[in-house]
């Protein structure tokens, strides 16, 4: 009798031990997360990405006409550490939710303050931030993973891509980093150590100010004689201006500090321009 009862116990510690072991799966819909460079600061992402299997997804999968937490478990999240414009909306810098109301031609996109929703439980519409609409491109390949990445990316602007399915939507997202750049060379520009190549560069590629490119990066050549590069970025300035002879004898003077520095790439591009150069005159 005794023997039989030691059994019994036995047994039983082997079942709960059973019962209570932990199993390690992978999720059925994998989170990711995807911080983007972006103007000033970054964007950050995370959203987790359901797959299709064998079902259908946008009007039935995913309703027409309702609203989507835009992936699969929580709502998906965006962080700015720089502030953006968004559905023609300034967005300051923190976190939100990304709501998204799918049709067969367009979306609704929606930013949210509820970043602790679960889905779409909680959500209301009262913390909504923006709202806007953006067209449904149905693509000729398909997407098995939702997919969400940063695209056309620029110093001022991207793009916040959607794909799954046969279906793609871009969400543009602007920010403005002219202002906080010339700030930063006015006040550099008080200082001994002026800046001239960096501000040749901003008033040539983002403020459009050709006087000021040339009158910079004048200085900055006078201070590196030998910096081949800056030298060619002179004469692309000239010839913006119009200035075909004098960017021709920019690059001369870039291409012989290219060919002394041994700069293979710096040599072509000087001959390049030079080739367009002369079809000018």
């Amino acid at each position: 009798m005794k023997k039989k009862i030691i059994v019994f116990c036995s047994a039983s510690l082997l079942f709960i031990n059973i019962a209570s072991a932990q199993i390690n799966m992978p999720s059925p819909s994998t989170t990711q997360t995807v911080i983007q460079d972006f103007g000033m600061g970054s964007i950050e992402l995370t959203y987790s990405r359901p797959n299709i299997k064998n079902r259908t997804v946008f009007g039935d999968l995913v309703p027409y006409g309702k609203l989507w937490r835009t992936g699969a478990n929580g709502a998906s999240r965006l962080t700015f550490k720089t502030p953006v414009e968004i559905g023609g909306k300034k967005i300051d810098t923190g976190s939100y939710a990304l709501y998204t109301i799918p049709a067969e031609d367009n979306w609704e996109i929606i930013l949210n303050k509820g970043i602790n929703n679960g889905g779409v439980t909680g959500y209301k519409e009262s913390e909504d931030v923006v709202r806007f609409t953006v067209p449904s491109i149905k693509t000729t390949s398909k997407t098995e993973t939702f997919t969400m990445q940063f695209a056309n990316i620029k110093p001022e602007s991207c793009d916040l891509q959607l794909v799954w399915e046969k279906r793609s939507i871009f969400i543009p997202i602007t920010t403005n980093i002219k202002d906080k750049i010339r700030a930063q060379i006015e006040a550099a520009m008080l200082t001994d150590k002026k800046p001239h190549w960096q501000a040749a560069q901003f008033y040539f590629e983002y403020d459009k100010n050709l006087t000021r490119a040339l009158e910079n990066v004048t200085e900055a050549t006078d201070e590196n004689p030998k910096a081949f590069y800056m030298f060619l970025y002179k004469a692309r300035i000239e010839k913006e201006m119009g200035k075909t002879a004098a960017a021709m004898e920019t690059s001369k003077t870039s291409l012989a500090l290219s060919k002394e520095a041994k700069n293979d790439d710096y040599i072509k591009m000087n001959k390049e321009l030079q080739k367009e150069l002369k079809k000018a005159n």
